[in-house]
């Protein structure tokens, strides 16, 4: 994998939390910020692989057995 350099501008104190975090998993800073942008990645597309499955189930439809049928009328249903 070619990797690249990149200036990051981070807040001192997050910069100070993430530096200790690495250091107590025995990381790099690089390999910590790496890991989570990783994962970030793979819930977006793993989100974006089920919002297009479901939306084709729902472009799809339902068979409700009425075959596109409605015998009774909106008013019945609320009869009282």
């Amino acid at each position: 994998m070619e990797k690249q350099n990149i200036t990051l501008s981070l807040p001192k104190d997050l910069l100070k939390k993430a530096k200790s975090i690495a250091i107590r998993e025995d990381k790099s800073l690089s390999q910590l910020i790496r890991e989570v942008l990783e994962e970030r990645i793979r819930k977006t597309e793993d989100y974006n692989k089920a919002m297009q499955r479901q939306l084709k189930i729902l472009r799809k439809g339902f068979n409700l057995g009425t075959e596109g049928n409605i015998s009774i009328k909106r008013t019945e249903l609320h009869d009282r």
